[in-house]
């Protein structure tokens, strides 16, 4: 659902002070009356102004205000005002509250002085609160009103888009981010299980915010919540109407290797309910955040760990859960890489070497390092390449073994680690397998060949792989991932027998 819908459902009691009140809650009914009574103690400007004028000097009577009904009427007017505003008018109001709401300088010098003639607990919280921008202030104020968090979880979606030919906005956006992250803790989300029952509006912006794999509308999404499915999302008290972030489990017997597999459309009931009693594994095959406003504040990892906890309750029987991920950065690392005509130092044996220059139709020659890299061009810019057998299975074992070395090297070598990677693994989990075609889809091979990933949450590991991770870059794999960044046996054996070693 577009995020301007969102607005009106969130907004509609502040807009519509004649809205009958058995429709609202009794918090809402309470806000509503303080703000009517406020506005004769409010000081709340008139006259002939433009709204972007209007909203400024409400913001300054916003943060001025000291009586609780002013207040309110003042907050409640100022977000009458700011739903109206057009995209050049809330640029403009952007820039007013990242320039118009700075520490107090001479404050912040005193307190920066006595911190450091004397360095304690209590000088340290003093000069914490005088660095505090005003601004923080008016986003808890505006906070405060009737539909004020839907309001600021959108103006910070539109805020990115300025962001670029703007930097002092990134004050603002990094002051919003600071803010959320508290007012969206995980002591305030509500994790909700989704099925059939749940409502129609849930249901229908549970298809529009799928971001991995397209709902293809409502017979595509009740096969979604099948008995052999599982889908889970997280809700806060100020936005109840609207999901987070949510999850689609797959239950199913062993790592799953295809999403194709997953995404079939088996309308057999009897099937998918002995699917699910067979079950002993819970795939994670598709994670969607769908506030672009709350970029950067993190639900994933509470969401995950929080659902193997509901299905280990529910399904005794699931001993293992893992993801069927994508890996996004794929391509990319490895275009610039082909860009070059240069391989990263992958360890492919001799057959596998030989194999892809013969499908690219290239003669083998030693001396020339650059060979590999230019058959992997060519074969690769082959679109009908997947349908081709001959093709794909030249491409494989090089193809896996490029991608193990781009998940496992990227975060020791500093290197821009793949970014489903790095949640999976910063939340623990261990890279488990890699699925050669996995994706047939046009988004699958446009960003990763059509490969993706197995992640493995393994709850007696979770805590030992984070802090492996976070602390040092180190990548928990299994043994099947090792085996492809190991020198393989074929070439090992020449090497040996090349040095006068037989073994």
């Amino acid at each position: 659902m577009p995020q301007k819908n969102v607005l009106q459902l969130q907004s509609q009691p502040a807009e519509n002070p004649a809205l009958p009140l058995r429709s609202r809650n009794w918090i809402e009914r309470l806000w509503s009356t303080i703000a009517e009574r406020g506005r004769k103690f409010a000081k709340i400007p008139g006259g002939d102004i433009d709204r972007v004028k209007r909203a400024e000097l409400l913001t300054q009577a916003l943060l001025s205000e000291r009586g609780e009904a002013s207040g309110a009427a003042v907050s409640r007017e100022l977000l009458h005002v700011l739903r109206g505003l057009g995209v050049d008018e809330r640029l403009q109001y952007f820039l007013f509250l990242a320039e118009a709401f700075h520490p107090d300088s001479g404050r912040l010098a005193a307190a920066a002085t006595a911190y450091l003639a004397d360095q304690t607990a209590m000088s340290a919280a003093m000069l914490f609160d005088a660095a505090e921008p005003p601004r923080q202030e008016v986003l808890r104020r505006i906070n405060m009103a009737q539909g004020g968090t839907a309001l600021l979880v959108h103006l910070r979606k539109q805020l990115q888009a300025f962001l670029g030919d703007h930097p002092v906005l990134g004050l603002l956006d990094a002051d919003l981010r600071h803010l959320f992250s508290s007012w969206f803790n995980r002591g305030f989300l509500e994790l909700r299980r989704i099925d059939w029952q749940t409502s129609a509006a849930i249901l229908e912006k549970l298809i529009a915010y799928e971001a991995v794999h397209e709902i293809q509308g409502w017979e595509d999404l009740r096969r979604r919540l099948a008995e052999d499915r599982r889908c889970f999302a997280f809700f806060h008290p100020a936005l109840p109407g609207e999901p987070l972030i949510f999850v689609e489990v797959a239950l199913v017997n062993g790592l799953a290797g295809s999403v194709q597999n997953l995404l079939e459309r088996d309308k057999d009931e009897a099937a998918q309910g002995a699917r699910a009693a067979a079950a002993n594994s819970a795939i994670f095959y598709s994670i969607s955040n769908c506030q672009d406003g709350l970029r950067g504040i993190s639900f994933g990892n509470f969401l995950i760990k929080q659902v193997v906890e509901e299905l280990r309750e529910e399904l005794p029987g699931i001993k293992q859960f893992a993801t069927l991920s994508p890996v996004p950065g794929l391509r990319h690392w490895l275009s610039g890489h082909l860009e070059k005509l240069e391989l990263p130092p992958v360890k492919i044996s001799n057959a596998e070497r030989d194999a892809l220059l013969e499908a690219a139709g290239v003669s083998p020659n030693p001396e020339a390092e650059s060979e590999l890299a230019a058959a992997l061009v060519a074969l690769l810019a082959k679109e009908s390449w997947p349908k081709i057998p001959a093709l794909a299975d030249a491409l494989k074992p090089v193809m896996l073994r490029l991608t193990a070395f781009y998940l496992t090297q990227s975060a020791a070598l500093n290197f821009r680690i793949d970014p489903v990677a790095r949640f999976h693994l910063g939340n623990g989990a261990r890279l488990e397998r890699i699925n050669w075609l996995a994706n047939g889809n046009r988004a699958g091979f446009r960003e990763s060949y059509g490969i993706m990933v197995n992640y493995l949450y393994d709850p007696a590991m979770i805590e030992a792989n984070h802090e492996a991770f976070v602390c040092g870059g180190a990548v928990a794999h299994s043994a099947a991932v090792e085996e492809l960044m190991q020198q393989p046996r074929q070439n090992l054996l020449r090497r040996l027998a090349a040095e006068g070693i037989h073994r």
